[in-house]
């Protein structure tokens, strides 16, 4: 499941964003100023933003400087209001993947969000391709060798298990459905496998996490999904 970070300072905007995103199978997510944006993508990062420039304090502009300085990947679609601010975006490359102009259709910016989406999966170069080996705090994977370790030493994961944690840890801080979980680790034939997929996560979370019945590291995102804490 997509989620999608709707900045706009317009708390009825943002309302009525969250509720037919939802309609559409979209997870929403809400900001109504720059700095908060930018605090949520750090903590839980988005599929997408649906980003307005005429922000108070820090306009989308800026904003979108300073994610590129943080995260580079993200889709963006910004919205504006104002023709001013539509030269701006043609003038400027700023590393937004499309515009929308208010006021706007909602079918419209759907069509928009998908086609976004769609380019991004279709057409990004996998961000980590060849990266062999990824830290989170004190956690330390190699995929080359397949170890991980902790601070308390080397962990012993089966294949399957380290499959799991691998993707998590490409995706750190972004929560994971269990449809797109299953798909990447077993394939699309095992979806619908539910448990198959609890069990491993039970098994991975017994091996990593210091308490497995309060996890720290591994989270349930309820009626979400799961994600690797980003430390």
């Amino acid at each position: 499941m997509k989620q999608i970070l709707v900045v706009d300072d317009d708390p009825l905007m943002r309302r009525s964003l969250s509720v037919r995103l939802g309609q559409e199978g979209y997870t929403a997510a809400t900001a109504a100023t720059a700095e908060e944006a930018l605090a949520c993508v750090q903590t839980n990062r988005p599929d997408l933003l649906l980003l307005d420039i005429g922000l108070p304090g820090m306009d989308g502009l800026e904003a979108l400087r300073t994610l590129r300085t943080q995260v580079a990947d993200i889709p963006v679609i910004f919205v504006t209001a104002r023709r001013r601010e539509l030269d701006q975006i043609v003038g400027l490359e700023l590393g937004a993947d499309d515009y929308i102009t208010k006021p706007f259709d909602l079918d419209v910016l759907l069509a928009h969000i998908k086609a976004v989406l769609r380019r991004s999966i279709n057409s990004a170069p996998d961000r980590l391709a060849g990266v062999q080996n990824l830290a989170l705090g004190d956690l330390t994977i190699d995929r080359d060798t397949h170890t991980v370790s902790i601070r308390t030493g080397t962990v012993d994961l089966s294949p399957k298990e380290f499959d799991l944690l691998w993707v998590f840890a490409q995706n750190a801080g972004r929560v994971l459905s269990a449809e797109e979980l299953l798909n990447q680790v077993w394939g699309a034939e095992w979806m619908g496998e539910m448990q198959t997929l609890y069990v491993h996560i039970r098994w991975l979370r017994e091996k990593i996490e210091d308490d497995p019945a309060h996890p720290q590291r591994l989270l349930t995102v309820r009626g979400v999904g799961y994600k690797l804490a980003a430390v």
